[in-house]
């Protein structure tokens, strides 16, 4: 007989579920554990000071002081650099058609240098960003919406000041209306390019937004006919991008105004009309449940769980900042079921550790790890998004997360924890801060003994006491470990 055993953030938690209580108020005091669990999941984890504050504070005020975004203007802007017209100008100033062959793949080369560094330069702008961002819970949503409504650079020209603006899109409705945002996203030019709304028109109406739109970030499958897709692509008709100032305009002779069919409803719909209609499906609400309490809570909830965050939505008109407040709040997000119940992604699990070292810059190689580990911001594999779960803890991504850490601890920025430097000069009160401020404490008896032997100097040619000629080496090799445990991967 085969044993299935599960691995935290996999399947739902084990034990059972109380409906009734789950979604009420946490009655219990925030200590230092469960305020490490809120920022993992409301943020990307904390520094052993901002999870000392936490814990300081009564639950209603900690999760207000994350729902109420506190200014960001302090943060580093970000400026598209991108100009491939520039580029093409000072190479060819009469034109590509003066130039050879030769000349104009060098011409092509250069746009696509500048443009994969422009991208770069983003990527980077946004890990420092959710890292010394003071609202945490707004990149956290942000990073939600960019695997939810899901749109891949370079494909199908979608350029770097597209997924600047669709990024800066996502962060101004973080917690804002999810009917509004859906509406705003379905006229996103990075949107309209990826999933081709640009290209439907009433002669020919295009079906892949239509379909995705459903299937993929409101319904879900088997919620809707191949009718309604069809229907919904004719209501989508006419939406066309400006070429020279990027704005999306709606062209009347280009959209299909006849009558139309839809999800049961029949009238002459826009795309508007579209989105309003879907909305008012009790699924939709289920759906949006759902897809939060897996992202916030744990895998597969529970359906009276989903139920009741979904009346949530519909008692607040799909306005995400009361929601995700109770959520926040809740029972259920408290329990030991939901506590390292997810596994990490390898954006929340590079950004936790830089944050747990108390590390104030990402190292740009960052960037060259987390594509090992399985996901690059800004280029998920398909429409569908990152399939997460079992999907981040292969034999090879897991190597990748243990060969980060290591480099992390190794590298000139790794040198710059604070706490790290200042442990003491004793192996078993610096095995427990390590285990503290890295874990939250949750590390087992053999391994707060393996911690301890690394100190100790076990694996060495010197077993001698940690002195300040072997603190940094057994110190990093003790740090390691910790981060390259199983409690570490989980969320």
């Amino acid at each position: 007989m085969q044993v299935h055993i599960d691995v935290g953030g996999l399947l739902r938690p084990a034990g059972s579920l109380d409906v009734a209580t789950a979604l009420e108020p946490y009655r219990g005091r925030l200590n230092e554990r469960a305020a490490a669990h809120l920022l993992r999941r409301a943020g990307f984890g904390g520094t052993p000071d901002e999870i000392a504050r936490y814990a300081a504070m009564s639950v209603n005020d900690a999760v207000e002081s994350l729902v109420r975004f506190p200014s960001t203007a302090a943060l580093p802007r970000f400026a598209v650099d991108y100009d491939p017209n520039a580029i093409v100008r000072a190479a060819a100033p009469q034109g590509l058609r003066a130039l050879d062959i030769a000349q104009r793949k060098a011409v092509h080369v250069a746009v696509q240098r500048a443009e994969q560094r422009s991208i770069r330069r983003l990527q980077l702008w946004w890990l420092e960003r959710m890292l010394a961002t003071p609202a945490p819970l707004q990149e956290k949503m942000t990073f939600y919406f960019h695997g939810h409504f899901t749109t891949a650079a370079f494909q199908k020209g979608v350029g770097p000041k597209l997924v600047y603006d669709q990024n800066q899109l996502f962060r101004a409705n973080a917690l804002g209306n999810l009917r509004e945002l859906t509406q705003a996203v379905a006229r996103d030019p990075a949107m309209l390019h990826y999933l081709d709304g640009i290209h439907n028109v009433a002669a020919h109406p295009n079906e892949n937004f239509a379909r995705e739109l459903m299937e993929l970030f409101t319904l879900g499958v088997d919620q809707f006919s191949e009718e309604d897709v069809r229907q919904s692509a004719r209501a989508w008709t006419g939406l066309r991008m400006q070429r020279f100032t990027g704005k999306v305009v709606y062209v009347a002779r280009l959209h299909d105004s006849g009558v139309k069919t839809f999800l049961g409803r029949t009238g002459n719909f826009d795309g508007s009309d579209i989105v309003r209609i879907i909305f008012e499906q009790p699924q939709c609400a289920r759906f949006f449940a759902a897809s939060l309490l897996e992202f916030f809570v744990y895998s597969n909830p529970e359906p009276g769980l989903i139920d009741g965050v979904a009346g949530l939505l519909r008692k607040h008109d799909f306005e995400l900042a009361p929601v995700l407040s109770a959520i926040f709040r809740s029972n259920v997000f408290y329990s030991r079921r939901a506590y390292r119940a997810l596994v990490k992604s390898p954006v929340e699990f590079a950004i936790g550790s830089y944050k747990a070292l108390g590390l104030p810059r990402i190292d740009p190689r960052t960037l060259v790890a987390l594509n090992r580990m399985g996901q690059r911001p800004f280029f998920p594999p398909n429409v569908s998004g990152w399939p997460g779960g079992a999907n981040w803890l292969t034999t090879d991504t897991m190597i990748a997360r243990q060969n980060f850490a290591r480099a992390l601890l190794d590298s000139r920025v790794g040198t710059k924890s604070s706490w790290l430097a200042a442990l003491p000069m004793r192996a078993d009160a610096a095995a427990r801060a390590i285990a503290a401020n890295v874990l939250a404490g949750d590390i087992s008896a053999r391994g707060a003994a393996e911690v301890r032997a690394v100190l100790d100097g076990a694996g060495s040619s010197a077993l001698a006491a940690l002195s300040p000629e072997n603190f940094p080496q057994r110190i990093g090799a003790a740090t390691y470990l910790a981060l390259a445990s199983p409690a570490y991967q989980l969320a």
